[in-house]
């Protein structure tokens, strides 16, 4: 017995009952933010996943890709300044051989709600009308946008680096 005439094994037991009342109101505190981290590091990784389909779409010349996955508000700017529409950008790619390989390094993902922002370097091996080639080694950034449930493709914009 102790001096208030609540026994050792009671004691205990309200000891127990608040240190795990304690855990118990301090572990959404903990866990709240994990969860939003796990969240935001799944959607960095979707987004990653739209970024490598939109270069293998454009790889392969594939319109029906590069239209689904882009924003019909698509602003695509070229590291010469060009800017393309939704409509310039899948026309000029549609259907042609315009790259013989494209090659993403550098990857840097930003998750801010249904928005994400992705750089990378952009290194290509461009095919030319003559039959030669060109190479491209540029900084992108793009910025894309949650639209039902996918990653898509609202603004793109390049700039040159020094070969």
């Amino acid at each position: 017995m102790l001096k208030n005439g609540i026994s050792t094994k009671a004691f205990r037991a309200r000891r127990a009952l608040l240190a795990g009342s304690a855990v118990a109101l301090a572990l959404p505190a903990v866990v709240a933010p994990l969860g939003a981290a796990l969240a935001q590091q799944d959607e960095a990784g979707a987004v990653a996943k739209a970024v490598e389909a939109l270069r293998a779409a454009m790889l392969a010349g594939d319109g029906a890709a590069l239209k689904a996955m882009t924003m019909d508000q698509l602003t695509y700017g070229h590291s010469n300044s060009r800017l393309e529409d939704k409509a310039a950008f899948v026309a000029s790619l549609d259907n042609k051989n315009a790259f013989k390989s494209i090659d993403l390094s550098d990857h840097a993902i930003q998750v801010v709600g249904d928005t994400a922002v992705a750089r990378h370097t952009f290194d290509a091996v461009n095919n030319l009308p003559d039959g030669k080639t060109s190479t491209a080694h540029i900084k992108v950034l793009q910025v894309w946008k949650k639209d039902g449930g996918a990653w898509k493709l609202l603004a793109r914009q390049a700039a040159p680096l020094p070969a």
